[in-house]
């Protein structure tokens, strides 16, 4: 993957979109804008939180996005990988926590059949 020109590619797609769709392209930068307004993170925890979401929810846009972010933030190589490890526990705890549901679901369904 090559990551810098990922994110050369989202941001002329954004433009793009915006041009298309310029209200939805609004209230994109409102939420993203309104992100962190109140001030109790710093803009670095914030970015490492977002590294960890994009993980977890697998966009490689978002990893390349706020990887740009999180460096100019100022966060190390040793938080990063800190947050990684949360993503990796969080994604293992969330496949068991489904898989629970899962079994119950079958079960319901086998009861009732």
């Amino acid at each position: 993957m090559n990551w810098p020109d990922l994110l050369g590619t989202l941001k002329r797609s954004y433009n793009r979109l915006g041009e298309t769709n310029p209200k939805m392209l609004e209230a994109y930068r409102g939420v993203a804008a309104a992100q962190g307004s109140n001030g109790a993170l710093d803009a670095k925890t914030r970015e490492l939180i977002a590294m960890a979401v994009a993980v977890t929810t697998r966009c490689d846009g978002c990893i390349s996005s706020h990887a740009a972010a999180a460096v100019k933030a100022g966060a190390t190589e040793a938080e990063m990988s800190d947050a990684m490890g949360v993503a990796i526990a969080l994604n293992a705890g969330a496949a068991y926590v489904y898989s629970l549901r899962a079994m119950e679901a079958y079960a319901e369904l086998k009861n009732a059949a």
